[in-house]
């Protein structure tokens, strides 16, 4: 089975490959092949480990470009997409939604087109938990309505949808993950986790939108890629999974946490700033459809995530310097 991950050269898409590649993630691919346009969040980098493997290809492709995409598609002779392609930071969706609602359902939809042409064999969309909305108490199942409240999350809610109608009209092998917030190496400075620890290697206070009291639950990326990859291989068709993490924690709480790894009070390392437009006060999923039918279970404490991520910032920044300036 050959094997394409769009969005590759991400985060996320990235430590995917690699754990695939590696067999960190026993898997019996006869090829993977990578797909990313390298926006400002790719980084080919990121797939420094794994690009030199036999029967690991990189393609430099916008999942826009229908021409380009199946061209890889039909030269890999490729039977399973994983769609990992997204613009996906919130701030930067309410400032220019455009690129999102292009890239993330335009995109999708034209991956699902030459899915179905092609007849790849599963098409499998990674999603996220901000579809559902927000949640004052208690946690979602599958079955949620999606009430999106930015342009990112209306964007993924908008490509989640495409997928389902794609496998109820064409009968097309179609599935869809959604996980909480994920950090872990090679996560974009731009998000919570990474902003905070370049701030403070910097010097910097870390910036905490309007009270903090915002609640996130978090899972590691590596625990997120095997939920994945478990529902790649014995997910049901046209089904949702939710993968959920361990813990959540208000942002004031995880900052607090954070600065405690090097030796800063609250009063020193802390900047409250204006909250973002239409923040959402809380996430959380219930886990309990992957867990049971799947054996979904993260393996990763966030304690020991947490301080391995600030330490693998602190001894690679190299990496992340540069990309400050994005």
């Amino acid at each position: 089975m050959n094997l394409m991950i769009t969005g590759g050269a991400g985060f996320i898409g990235s430590r995917f490959a690699e754990l695939l590649v590696s067999q960190v993630i026993p898997n019996r691919f006869s090829s993977i092949t990578v797909v990313d346009n390298l926006t400002y969040s790719g980084n080919l980098s990121n797939l420094d480990l794994v690009i030199s493997t036999p029967e690991f290809y990189f393609h430099k492709v916008d999942i826009c470009n229908q021409v380009d995409v199946e061209g890889v598609i039909r030269e890999r002779s490729i039977d399973l997409i994983v769609n990992f392609a997204a613009e996906s930071h919130v701030d930067r969706s309410i400032e220019s939604s455009y690129e999102f609602l292009h890239t993330n359902v335009m995109g999708t939809q034209n991956l699902l087109d030459l899915a179905k042409k092609y007849g790849v064999e599963r098409y499998l969309q990674v999603s996220t938990d901000e579809v559902y909305g927000a949640i004052q108490v208690g946690s979602w199942e599958e079955d949620e309505p999606l009430k999106p409240n930015s342009p990112y999350s209306a964007s993924k809610a908008g490509a989640d949808l495409l997928v389902l109608a794609y496998g109820k009209t064409y009968g097309l092998n179609v599935g869809i993950t959604r996980c909480c917030n994920n950090y872990g190496l090679r996560q974009f400075p731009e998000k919570i986790i990474p902003l905070f620890v370049s701030n403070l290697i910097d010097g910097k206070r870390v910036p905490i939108y309007g009270d903090g009291n915002q609640i996130r639950e978090w899972i590691h990326v590596d625990d997120h890629c095997r939920g994945v990859f478990a529902v790649l291989n014995n997910g049901k068709p046209g089904e949702i999974y939710n993968i959920a993490g361990t813990d959540e924690f208000r942002n004031i709480e995880l900052a607090r946490k954070i600065i405690s790894y090097f030796g800063k009070s609250e009063a020193e390392a802390f900047e409250f700033v204006a909250d973002r437009k239409g923040h959402d006060i809380r996430y959380s999923l219930t886990g309990n459809k992957s867990r049971t039918e799947l054996g979904v279970e993260p393996q990763i404490d966030f304690e020991t995530g947490l301080r391995k991520t600030i330490e693998w910032y602190v001894a690679n920044e190299s990496w992340w310097r540069p990309l400050l300036k994005k």
